[in-house]
């Protein structure tokens, strides 16, 4: 999936939800106020996964859904177009997500000290489950050390401030 030179619209659709995303905002931008069976129809997508597309970036607010009486038919439909004013404040309400998660766990790796055996597929502990454990893994009995944590929290703190700078002063927590 290529989208270097996309919309943002289109990006967002694809990192959320992949290619059939993707397919489903190019759809949408190249014929606005298309119903799910057209969408269908120029993607060469199944209606149920078009439908799936879009009842998810409609609960994100990144498309608008318009219910219209098919004259054809005679039952609703729903005609349904990009809200690419909305995506500013979409990604901008993920940094502000973000941030938060980062300031925990940055509060979390400063506030405890950590404990490994070392091996990739054991779990670190805190120093008090180490301590319970007799800093003895409890997964491969490996004695436990302390690990120092000074890169990651300097790596937290220089994406917190890249995000700080990024937000709108009003966005930030």
């Amino acid at each position: 999936m290529n989208i270097e030179y996309e919309d943002s619209f289109v990006k967002i659709a694809g990192i959320l939800g992949g290619e059939d995303y993707f397919r489903v905002a190019r759809a949408l931008l190249n014929n606005e106020n298309s119903t799910d069976e057209e969408i269908a129809s120029a993607t060469g997508l199944k209606v149920n996964l078009v439908r799936k597309a879009l009842y998810d970036l409609f609960g994100r607010s990144l498309i608008i859904g318009i219910r219209v009486r098919d004259l054809k038919r005679g039952w609703f439909v729903y005609r349904w177009k990009a809200q690419r004013d909305n995506m500013d404040g979409f990604v901008d309400s993920h940094k502000k997500k973000s941030l938060e998660r980062l300031k925990q766990r940055l509060s979390h790796e400063e506030t405890h000290e950590f404990y490994s055996c070392n091996s990739p597929t054991c779990q670190n502990l805190t120093f008090e489950q180490a301590m319970e454990a007799f800093f003895k893994c409890r997964s491969c009995g490996e004695t436990m050390n302390l690990i120092q944590n000074n890169e990651l929290i300097e790596s937290l703190k220089w994406k917190i401030q890249q995000l700080e700078t990024e937000l709108p002063n009003e966005s930030k927590v």
